[in-house]
Formats: C-alpha cells, sequence, structure tokens
C-alpha cells in the first residue's frame, strides 16, 4: 500500500492503495467517479479515456501511481459546473451517442485535440479519434460532432481529405 496524491477535477485527492491498481478502478469505485467506463480492459476500446495533465489516456491500463502528482479530468468535470464544453454541445447538437457508453471517452479525447490544435485538420480529428471504438457504429455523426466543435463544415472537411 502507498499514499497516492494526486489532482482530480481541479480537486486535491490522497488515497491509501496499491500502487499498481488501474486507475479507472481508483477513478469509479474509490472516488465515486463513474463517467469514466470500462470497456474492454485492455486499452483497446477506449471508452475509459481520462485527461492526464491535458493529455488522453486509458486508465484502465494506467496503474494509479503513474497519476502521483498529476492533475486528472474526467467527464464529469468538463463543464466545470457551467454551461456544456462546445464539444458535449456539439454532440448533443448532432445525435452523436446512441447508447453513450463511448460518449465521455470520445468527448475528452475530442476536447483534448481541440484544445492543442483549436482549427484541426480532418487527418487530426480522424488520428484524435483513431482507436476509439463505439459500439453502435455511431462514427458518422461522431465525426460531425467533432467538426462542429471544431467550427468545420462538412463541406470543407470533405474538401480536405
Amino acid at each position: 500500500m502507498a499514499m497516492i496524491r494526486f489532482t482530480v477535477n481541479g480537486e486535491p485527492r490522497s488515497l491509501e492503495t496499491e500502487p499498481d491498481r488501474p486507475l479507472l478502478e481508483v477513478l469509479r469505485e474509490d472516488l465515486g467517479l463513474t463517467g469514466t467506463k470500462y470497456g474492454c480492459g485492455e486499452g483497446q476500446c477506449r471508452a475509459c479515456t481520462v485527461l492526464l495533465e491535458g493529455r488522453p489516456i486509458v486508465s484502465c491500463l494506467t496503474p494509479v501511481q503513474a497519476a502521483a502528482g498529476k492533475k486528472i479530468l474526467t467527464i464529469e468535470a468538463l463543464a466545470a459546473g457551467g454551461p456544456l464544453h462546445r464539444v458535449q454541445q456539439a454532440f448533443v447538437d448532432e445525435g452523436a451517442m446512441q447508447c453513450g457508453y463511448c460518449t465521455p471517452g470520445m468527448v475528452l479525447r475530442a476536447a483534448a485535440l481541440l484544445d492543442q490544435f483549436p482549427k484541426p485538420t480532418e487527418v487530426q480529428i480522424l488520428a484524435a479519434l483513431d482507436g476509439s471504438l463505439c459500439r453502435c457504429c455511431g462514427y458518422p455523426r461522431i465525426l460531425a460532432a467533432v467538426r462542429r466543435a471544431a467550427g468545420m463544415t462538412t463541406e470543407a472537411a470533405y474538401a480536405a481529405r
């Protein structure tokens, strides 16, 4: 057991736990942050994405000790109590969710992309979401939502290919 200290959604947290426990398990079971989803447990689906120091990671494979002293952002705090984040609003506007299981991971990956590249190219959007699996195959609407959040038109996205 080790004392692990980190900041989650702007709040300093500390807990005594096994340092090799998956961050996903700690977030969901110890901190009650269930917006981060358990998908495959193998890092393949990316449903468990959270932002660690602003970068998307798969929390199912990340040991909690890797987050020690760092900032974690989960889907629960993306809008920070205010109106929806522009990516969240674009997902609503485009109807880019069905079962919603992949949505938190997709939204966080898109938000990280737009933080790094406010006007991403189509290739950057595809690369940011590459490997994020949607069980309902809602990819066209998901891509449309990310384009909307980036201020792109669908026509411009297709012209850029």
